[in-house]
């Protein structure tokens, strides 16, 4: 049964700019998508690099984990910089109030994954970025929702591929925060069809695993047209505020502090 949709003024347009989007995300499984995760990758390495290990077996484990981790930040970078042009640009995107305040949220969530990354060793591979629509990304609603679907559904497909990863190279504790991230790039790519006007927004029973290997991140990152910058198509990474306290869970816990129940609080 197809999903019914809810009429209001905004929706003619952005209906049919996440029908665009489908076709761009169901790309994904050919080419690979983009991924962020990581955790206590500081405390590890102490463990096992100071123990001057030449074992080949863990050398190679680490550098598995240390790719990843890179791979990662950059794709926040990416993330950063596309939500601070949404931000920026939220007037020509014919944003709503509460729209904004979404993106807003989506922009210092993804600049915390990336401090958090950073904090762990990691180092993003480039801070210049491209669009596939260049700066018309930001002018136009449809293209803007195409690439914000394109990119939330590979990050999640992404973080998916980690957490296998993780877990073969017998990482649990990577493999759960790879599934705490996870889980809030598939509420942005909610976000997006909310902002787009279709639902239900909530719309995938399972997330579809749209990779095999975060090693394929770059070079779907590049196929898409997010690392070809280019004059009158580059956008520079810069740093977002993240002091605002609507946004909560500001650091990955393993447990939390104080019970479960404490955090549901309404």
């Amino acid at each position: 049964m197809k999903p019914t949709f809810k009429k209001s003024t905004y929706n003619s347009s952005r209906r049919s700019a996440l029908k665009g989007a489908v076709v761009g995300v169901s790309s994904l499984a050919a080419v690979g998508g983009v991924v962020g995760a990581g955790v206590l990758l500081t405390q590890h390495q102490t463990e096992g690099a100071h123990a001057a290990s030449n074992d080949q077996g863990d050398a190679r484990k680490n550098q598995a984990i240390r790719n990843i981790l890179n791979i990662a930040a950059t794709a926040e970078t990416l993330a950063v910089v596309f939500y601070t042009e949404a931000w920026l640009h939220a007037d020509r995107l014919g944003l709503r109030a509460t729209s904004r305040l979404d993106i807003r949220a989506a922009l210092i969530e993804e600049q915390m994954h990336l401090k958090f990354l950073q904090r762990q060793g990691a180092k993003a591979l480039t801070n210049k970025f491209s669009f596939p629509f260049g700066i018309q990304t930001f002018e136009n609603i449809e293209l803007f929702l195409r690439v914000q679907q394109q990119l939330e559904a590979a990050f999640v497909a992404a973080y998916l591929a980690a957490v296998k990863e993780f877990a073969q190279w017998g990482r649990a504790d990577l493999a759960q925060m790879a599934g705490q991230i996870a889980a809030i790039e598939a509420e942005h790519r909610v976000i997006g069809r909310v902002i787009g006007a279709q639902f239900p927004a909530n719309n995938e029973a399972f997330a579809p695993l749209l990779l095999k290997a975060v090693a394929d991140a770059p070079t779907f990152l590049k196929n898409a047209g997010y690392l070809t910058p280019m004059n009158g198509n580059s956008f520079l990474f810069n740093p977002a505020a993240t002091n605002w306290d609507a946004v909560t869970m500001t650091n990955p816990t393993v447990m939390p502090a104080t019970p479960v129940m404490a955090h549901l609080k309404f």
